[in-house]
């Protein structure tokens, strides 16, 4: 037999209860890669798995290793995200690829180095 898989199996009213009845996050900032990086420590009174994001979150961190980690969905993380993000104990960002267009010199350099080149 399978083992249950995490958030699937978990009973409905935890989940309904650690999002408040919410279904979808407030905001469309989060994504499986967005990294996300605690700005506090958790405070007494907070909701046990704010704060074990807060915890795990003092490097940046992938929104699907919090996931993994809690062992929840990933709709479910990103309306705790959400949550956290709206009273500024974390920060978000996406990690940024590199352009080709970044990647190369500026052109005023190869110029200069051109004529550098050719007084010589």
């Amino acid at each position: 037999m399978s083992s249950p898989r995490p958030g699937r199996d978990d009973a409905p009213d935890r989940l309904y209860t650690l999002t408040g009845g919410r279904s979808r996050s407030d905001s469309d900032v989060f994504d499986l890669v967005t990294l996300v990086v605690s700005e506090c420590e958790p405070t007494p009174g907070m909701q046990s798995e704010h704060a074990t994001i807060l915890r795990m979150c003092t490097l940046p961190t992938a929104v699907v290793e919090i996931a993994a980690a809690l062992g929840l969905p990933i709709s479910i993380v990103r309306i705790l995200l959400s949550d956290l993000l709206a009273t500024g104990r974390i920060s978000a960002r996406h990690p940024r690829t590199a352009r080709v267009a970044d990647r190369l010199p500026d052109p005023d350099i190869l110029e200069q180095v051109l004529v550098g080149l050719r007084n010589l």
